[in-house]
């Protein structure tokens, strides 16, 4: 196969994107306390290692080139199309830019940050206040900025599906489930029963149908406490 410009090795891509996303993220999210940061942290580790196959080296194409090859035998292996996996596993026709997996990764991703923006808002008020963040987003479940971190990184991997970020992603969803308890715990003993009457109406991940939580939006609070 033969290319007209390369689609690897662009490091300077890696840098640049890599860099957009977590500090978009970082002015979004503005991590404050180390369990701020460790969530930061973990984010922007999937974003590097990310950026880095999708421009700078496919390991993942590399290792899955002979099954690639085998099952795909007109696939151009280094091109960059062929890294959206998911668009030559399921058959997709035309630029993976925009078929439908893409477009609707990128609404989650929007999305994700939109709702980390949205809940920092909230968060940074009732922290500012020493109060319990209870309304916008968290009006509706407790760990608004968790569930937006969690929607970019798998948007991202509707996107660009690679082994290590694949591996990852359950690790990442594991340790933003501890952090959000160990909030939890923290925020119970800052404000004890006022935590435990809006715990007790508001979900932590799924916003109940039909919207917001039976005892309505209330002021202040802190699920970052």
């Amino acid at each position: 196969m033969t290319h007209d410009a390369p689609a690897y090795g662009l490091w300077m891509l890696v840098i640049l994107n890599s860099a957009i996303f977590i500090i978009f993220a970082f002015s979004f999210g503005k991590p404050q306390s180390p369990r701020d940061w460790r969530s930061f942290g973990a984010f922007s580790a999937f974003i590097v290692a990310l950026f880095t196959e999708m421009y700078g080296f496919p390991l993942t194409i590399y290792l899955l080139s002979g099954w690639l090859q085998t099952r795909y035998p007109g696939l151009d292996l280094l091109s960059h199309d062929a890294g959206h996996l998911w668009s030559t596993i399921f058959g997709l026709k035309g630029n993976p830019h925009f078929n439908v997996l893409h477009v609707f990764s990128n609404l989650v991703i929007l999305g994700g940050f939109i709702l980390l923006s949205a809940a920092w808002k909230v968060l940074f008020e009732a922290q500012r206040h020493r109060r319990l963040a209870t309304t916008g987003a968290y009006a509706y479940v407790r760990h608004p900025q968790y569930i937006a971190f969690i929607a970019i990184l798998f948007g991202f991997l509707l996107q660009w599906p690679t082994i290590l970020t694949l591996a990852m992603f359950p690790l990442l969803v594991l340790m933003y489930v501890r952090l959000a308890r160990s909030e939890e715990r923290e925020a119970a003993r800052t404000f004890g029963a006022e935590y435990g009457r809006y715990a007790a109406v508001t979900t932590a991940w799924f916003p109940r149908l039909g919207g917001r939580n039976a005892a309505g939006p209330r002021q202040g609070g802190a699920a970052g406490a």
